[in-house]
């Protein structure tokens, strides 16, 4: 087995195309293995959005006027 300090130092040998065909496949082969097992998007409601813009303006002009 290779370590991760063995494949991080192996990588800087590899051309730029090389490394970007590298991220490719690694972020190809994570998606597939991680598909299913994140949550579903969570939902929220127009008012809790619009209390969140509200709570962020008011503390935005706090800073301001503190200024």
């Amino acid at each position: 087995m290779v370590s991760l300090m063995e494949i991080e130092s192996a990588t800087k040998e590899l051309s730029l195309k090389e490394r970007e065909e590298l991220l490719v496949f690694l972020a190809e082969n994570l998606r597939k293995e991680r598909a299913g097992q994140t949550p579903p998007p969570r939902r929220f409601s127009k008012e809790e959005i619009e209390s969140w813009i509200a709570e962020d303006e008011a503390d935005m002009k706090s800073l301001r006027d503190a200024s």
